[in-house]
């Protein structure tokens, strides 16, 4: 679906166009053409590829998705796949962008993913000094929002780490804090596919030889780079918390168990002194003492009563019962 096809030229907007009279803006100087496409279908991408002479490896892989985070060269031609992360509710949507850029175009390409870049737009037509620069300029809007929207993500994973972290501690079942540590888990893996791979390539548009299409914009990309650094340091923090939570959570099972299996002890051994004391008179000697005295009975109970009791007394003290 075409969402949008503008003709810029001086930094300034100079038509909204229909994708059939991208050839006549697009030979004029200082003139490019941003088209902005949504799931797009193999007839419109065609189309594009056929306008901007598009290389055909760069078409398949914006009509395929589901690329890895990449930026490649082809001739003159920028490609990024750049990936979209949203949060729905509990849970990570995934989606995706493709940027075309070349000297005189830029062509983005979104996929599952409702996040627009409708105040992108506005935000470089609110700068014409730094969209002047052209569609490297652009390239650099996209990219910077992309990534400036990874953010929200990971703070909303450290607060979904916070409340585990406080149910840990509260008697609450231990397994289910084990399965949110886990999909806590999945979720930042998820993410730390989306920043690594993009940060390692963006290293292209900055340091050594930059692509003609981003020259003298070497700093605005650097930018971009620095915050997947910081975004990279705390996917990495957070993991880590994960890791320790986990094993928290383990150690507090651990010494449940431990102190179920101490109270056991205890009544096991409550139980022991009354059950030996029973189980010596109930051996079949004719010639034991105290089997025909009067009080015999009664005394064995008041023993096994005041040595339990006693013991019990013990236990409790130690923190046993």
């Amino acid at each position: 679906m075409l969402l949008s096809c503008v003709a810029y030229q001086n930094g300034k907007k100079l038509a909204e166009i229909a994708t059939g009279d991208i050839h006549a803006y697009i030979g004029q100087p200082d003139c490019f053409i941003w088209v902005a496409l949504k799931d797009a279908s193999g007839e419109e991408l065609e189309q594009m590829r056929q306008q901007f002479d598009l290389h055909p490896l760069a078409v398949e892989d914006a009509s395929h998705g589901h690329q890895r985070p990449k930026i490649e060269e082809y001739g003159d031609c920028v490609f990024a796949v750049l990936r979209m992360i949203e949060m729905d509710g509990a849970e990570l949507r995934e989606g995706e962008v493709d940027i075309f850029v070349g000297s005189n175009y830029v062509l983005s390409v979104r996929r599952d993913a409702e996040q627009g870049f409708a105040e992108v737009r506005a935000r470089c037509e609110r700068e014409p000094e730094l969209l002047r620069h052209g569609p490297g300029y652009v390239l650099y809007a996209l990219m910077d929002a992309v990534v400036d929207g990874y953010f929200p993500v990971i703070d909303l994973l450290e607060s979904e780490l916070d409340g585990i972290e406080s149910r840990i501690f509260t008697g609450e079942s231990a397994r289910a804090n084990i399965m949110e540590l886990y999909a806590l888990k999945q979720k930042l893996v998820t993410l730390k596919h989306t920043v690594a791979p993009l940060l390692e390539a963006l290293s292209r548009l900055w340091g050594g030889r930059v692509p003609s299409a981003c020259t003298h914009l070497e700093a605005y990309f650097r930018d971009v780079s620095d915050h997947l650094v910081r975004l990279n340091q705390a996917i990495d923090s957070v993991r880590d918390m994960v890791v320790t939570a986990l094993s928290v959570n383990l150690s507090m099972i651990t010494l449940q168990e431990s102190e179920t299996m101490k109270r056991l002890a205890a009544y096991a051994a409550l139980v022991a002194v009354p059950t030996m004391i029973v189980g010596i008179y109930g051996m079949n000697f004719e010639h034991m003492p105290e089997l025909t005295w009067k009080y015999g009975y009664p005394l064995v109970l008041g023993v096994m009563a005041i040595v339990d009791g006693l013991l019990f007394l013990r236990l409790r003290n130690t923190g046993w019962l």
